[in-house]
């Protein structure tokens, strides 16, 4: 478009005035000039002329010294544009438990000396060095200090939901007998679980084949870059698809992290194998919504996407059934009415369930028929105690999607008695920045009387009611009139939960919030702070009521995990309050219990490799470990918790260029630091670095450091890098050879800072011309 003649008229016509703006960005950068015009404008002559409308050619249409050109045929073209962008919120959404969730007083547990109390982190001075532990108490008072950069050696302890569990005795046998036993019982329920693998494994499916070309054509649809999880979620699925075994797949990613756009691409992939797809929503809203995405995004390639939920005509149902019999529908969405027993596919190959935890006994034993040799693909973003567990011991593979979209802020979540000043201060302050608000009222009989009193509170706001028993052209009038903004507040029950996607709507009030379960109360949540702006969540409970002790763990644990991504650990804690059982029983929840369900799992999954031949993996030689303090001073950071999510950080470093930024952190958010710090980040780093380039052992003298290489190093190591290293970063290095190893000597005496600095410096710089260095 850059070298479009002078001479010549242009039509660019885009769908919607996001195409435009991304579009008016792209022209602009290139210094294009062009003009924006109506539907009712007069085209400019010999000008590129911009024009958004709905009625559009999917072609490229050229006349002489005239040329139209549609969106649809600049993406066939690969014509590059803009796309939003997401951003990583968590780096490790599969650990169980971190450090940073640690309250006074929580129970945590320990692989090698069992189950403790977190009190608080202590800073000790062992000889010449200060070092932070993280404090531990076991019975009879007994203390266990863990140094603070092992973080990961314990875990918070989980258990069912009541249970107390008793503390270990540090020394004693008690603890080997307890994992002994849960041992024993894991290894029963490991060799029914290799049954359950090995009918997986025998069955058969169908091989799906890839289409690069229709498939590349449909990710340009995608208006945003897909994000390192999520290319992998798709590729994992993909790979699952293409083997002949049926994929049994768990996809788990927070409200709006793209969840639906990897359902879709496997949907597609199953069309383009003339197999049909059945995608199961929990709710009608829901259903329509994917309906209209799917219809959107493959009706130029000629995929036929079919609704059919209640408010679909009986007739019209009738055609839908003896079309999906006959081959005449791809795609088929809807609520659990495509369960039913005269629903009857030509030649079913993909079923989608979205929250499948929605689903009652009866739908998953029909679910379960329909699986027998067909792939499936479940979505989620908090899944049941039950299926995160299958999915966590491989029973189900699972996929995380761990990234937001760009500017998605958390939302700010208060649990309080219910007031009628807070509500009212609450709507007038989304109303005042024109938003929307939901009120969610879960009981019908009585809707329409609350509905009255928020009407009296605001008697400005617009206010209507929507709920499952309303006649169904009424509900979707509604739910369209508060999707465009003629409705302020939208009092309904748990309709809401999953499936209304209104940016615009960021404040929601929940008038019991104690009598919603965990996962509930997370989905409605993700109702709100669905754009850019800040929402807030009111979690209300009735005055002077006295919450039950599962409610108060709830409504306390929502307002815990406020930050973007919290889905699966949502889940973890669920696992936790509702009780674990297992996959295939409840019989081992007391087993559970006595060691807490990361560590039940863990012995679990070490069972199940060893049945399958799977060698354990080796443990690490011990790290090489300078001598130096490992603390943050007490008067620099006084809160336990920070202290852990900056030695989480430091822990995390792997270049000096980390240790640069993690600086400027530290000076931004605590003022000026000590030496003491710098050298604690440069050991850190100094640890790893060793590990990498494999050295076996470290003599530190008073005039000189020393590090021997293993044999193994000794041989891979390029000698001519390492002497040219040496003499670039220090004139105080010095190499030997003895006893077929290598020995890097560092001088001391003339450094004028520690020699960490040093050592470091050349550490890295030695491994990047290692890596750069070509293979003979």
């Amino acid at each position: 478009m850059k070298f479009l003649p002078k001479e010549q008229t242009t039509l660019l016509q885009l769908r919607n005035s996001k195409s435009q703006n991304q579009m008016m960005d792209l022209l602009s950068e290139q210094n294009i000039s062009f003009h924006v015009i109506g539907e009712r404008d007069s085209i400019i002559p010999f000008a590129l002329n911009i024009i958004v409308s709905q009625t559009y050619f999917d072609v490229s249409l050229s006349q002489p010294r005239f040329v139209c050109i549609t969106e649809s045929a600049l993406e066939r073209k690969h014509v590059p544009r803009k796309k939003g962008k997401y951003v990583s919120v968590y780096e490790s959404s599969k650990r169980l438990a971190s450090v940073n969730d640690l309250k006074h007083g929580d129970y945590v547990v320990h692989y090698d000396y069992g189950i403790g109390r977190f009190l608080d982190i202590k800073t000790l001075e062992l000889g010449n060095t200060k070092n932070d532990y993280i404090h531990l108490e076991y019975r009879d008072g007994d203390k266990l200090f863990i140094p603070l950069e092992a973080f990961s050696q314990i875990q918070k302890y989980a258990g069912s939901e009541g249970f107390v569990p008793k503390l270990s005795k540090l020394g004693g046998s008690d603890w080997d007998r307890t994992k002994h036993r849960v041992r024993k019982k894991a290894k029963d329920i490991a060799d029914r679980l290799i049954a359950l693998y090995s009918q997986r494994e025998q069955a058969q499916g169908f091989g799906f084949q890839s289409f690069p070309e229709f498939e590349e054509d449909l990710e340009a649809d995608f208006p945003y870059q897909e994000t390192e999880d999520q290319i992998r979620a798709i590729h994992e699925v993909m790979r699952d698809m293409e083997t002949p075994r049926p994929m049994d797949r768990l996809l788990c990613g927070d409200v709006g992290f793209g969840k639906t756009e990897v359902a879709l691409r496997a949907a597609f992939r199953a069309v383009l194998n003339n197999k049909q797809v059945a995608y199961l929503a929990p709710t009608t809203v829901l259903s329509k919504q994917h309906y209209h995405t799917f219809s959107a995004r493959m009706a130029r390639f000629g995929v036929r996407v079919v609704l059919l939920n209640r408010f679909i005509a009986k007739k019209q149902q009738n055609d839908i059934l003896r079309d999906l019999k006959a081959g005449n529908i791809d795609v088929l969405i809807g609520t659990h009415r495509i369960l039913s027993r005269d629903i009857d596919f030509r030649d079913l190959g993909l079923l989608i369930i979205d929250e499948e935890q929605r689903f009652g006994v009866e739908h998953k034993e029909r679910i379960k028929e329909l699986k027998i040799n067909v792939d499936v693909l479940s979505l989620s973003a908090t899944p049941i105690p039950r299926t995160l567990q299958m999915a966590i011991m491989g029973v189900k593979n699972m996929s995380i999607l761990e990234s937001a979209p760009e500017n998605r802020y958390p939302i700010q979540t208060y649990v309080l008695e219910r007031n009628d000043a807070v509500i009212k201060n609450a709507i007038e302050r989304e109303l005042s920045r024109n938003g929307q608000v939901f009120y969610l009222y879960n009981r019908v009989d009585d809707i329409e009387i609350i509905a009255d009193k928020i009407q009296k509170l605001i008697p400005e706001a617009r206010i209507q009611v929507a709920h499952g028993q309303m006649n169904k052209h009424a509900l979707e009038s509604v739910v369209e009139d508060f999707i465009d903004q003629q409705i302020d507040v939208l009092i309904s029950t748990t309709i809401i939960e999953t499936g209304i996607d209104i940016p615009n709507a960021n404040t929601l009030i929940i008038h019991d919030s104690d009598r919603l379960g965990l996962a509930q109360l997370y989905q409605i949540r993700g109702r709100v702070g669905r754009s850019d702006r800040i929402a807030y969540a009111y979690l209300m409970y009735k005055k002077d009521k006295i919450l039950t002790e599962e409610a108060e763990k709830r409504l306390k644990v929502i307002k815990e995990f406020t930050e973007l991504g919290s889905g699966f650990k949502i889940a973890i804690r669920d696992l936790s309050i509702r009780g674990a059982g297992d996959v295939l029983g409840s019989e081992q929840s007391g087993f559970i219990d006595s060691v807490g369900i990361d560590l039940y799992l863990r012995i679990l999954e070490e069972e199940i490799n060893e049945l399958q031949g799977k060698k354990p993996e080796m443990t690490p030689a011990e790290t090489i470990k300078a001598t130096v303090s490992r603390y943050i001073d007490e008067e620099y950071i006084a809160d336990d918790f920070v202290k852990i999510e900056m030695h989480k950080k430091i822990n995390q470093l792997s270049t000096i260029s980390d240790i640069d930024e993690l600086l400027s952190e530290f000076q931004d958010r605590f003022g000026p630091y000590d030496e003491e710090l710098v050298i604690y980040m440069y050991e850190r780093l100094f640890e790893k670095l060793t590990a990498r380039l494999g050295v076996d052992r470290m003599l530190e003298h008073k005039t000189h450091v020393a590090l021997i290489l293993t044999e193994q190093a000794t041989h891979d190591v390029a000698g001519d890098a390492m002497f040219m290293t040496g003499e670039r970063v220090s004139r105080f290095f010095r190499f030997a050879y003895k006893n077929q190893r290598i020995q890097i000597i560092l001088d001391t005496v003339g450094l004028k800072r520690h020699w960490l600095y040093t050592m470091t410096e050349f550490l890295e710089l030695l491994l990047m011309k290692d890596k750069n260095q070509p293979e003979a």
